[in-house]
Order: structure tokens, then sequence, then C-alpha cells
């Protein structure tokens, strides 16, 4: 699994039109082969924040993301709404096991191998 984690900052004045504009192109990207997750939204503690969010199923999937449309216009978005910077970075997960035990304890380790 491939997840991809991190924030945009754009012109704070146009986060919320930005935000709007994005949703097609966030429902496209949702349909694509592998997408599971892939959610943008507004860091309300910082103005002009977006806090990004996507879960993918492998590489091929997330290149093919890349190469289409969805992203395309997703780049164009942002750009035409003052997009100041970007910290998004993508990670490999090797193992995944829920946040809460049976006890519906929180635990931090990763207990199975």
């Amino acid at each position: 699994m491939i997840v991809i984690a991190g924030t945009i900052e754009i012109d704070p004045a146009q986060r919320e039109i930005a935000l709007g504009k994005a949703q097609p192109h966030i429902d496209g990207a949702l349909t694509q082969p592998g997408c599971e997750a892939y959610t943008w939204a507004a860091d309300l503690n910082s103005p002009g924040r977006i806090e990004v969010f996507e879960r993918w199923t492998s590489e091929a999937d997330l290149a093919a993301h890349f190469e289409g449309t969805h992203y395309k216009s997703m780049l164009a978005t942002l750009g035409a709404h003052g997009l100041r910077s970007a910290d998004v970075s993508k990670y490999r997960v090797d193992l995944r096991e829920p946040v809460y035990d049976g006890d519906n304890k929180p635990r931090a380790d990763f207990f199975t191998a």
C-alpha cells in the first residue's frame, strides 16, 4: 500500500474556493483503480493550508493517477488559486494494523509479525 500525506499552502483568501473547485477532481480520483482514499481538507489552524491524504493499492495505480486528467486538473486548479508551496510525501506501507486492540485500548506498538 502507498500513502500520500502532507500539506499544500495556497492564498488563504482562496482556500475555500479552491477546495470547492477541486471537489470534482477529488471525486474523479476516487473512481480510479487502486484509489482507496483521497481526501483534501482545510487545516482549521492555518488559513492557507490544505491537508492531503491519499491511499493507493500499488505503484502502478499511483503512476496511472499521475498521468491522468484528475491529477493534472488538480494541479491547474491549485495553480489558479495562489499555490505557494507543497510538502507532500509518499510512504510505502508494509504492515498495517488497527490502532485499537480487542479491548478497545490504543496501541502504539505493532503486535503481530
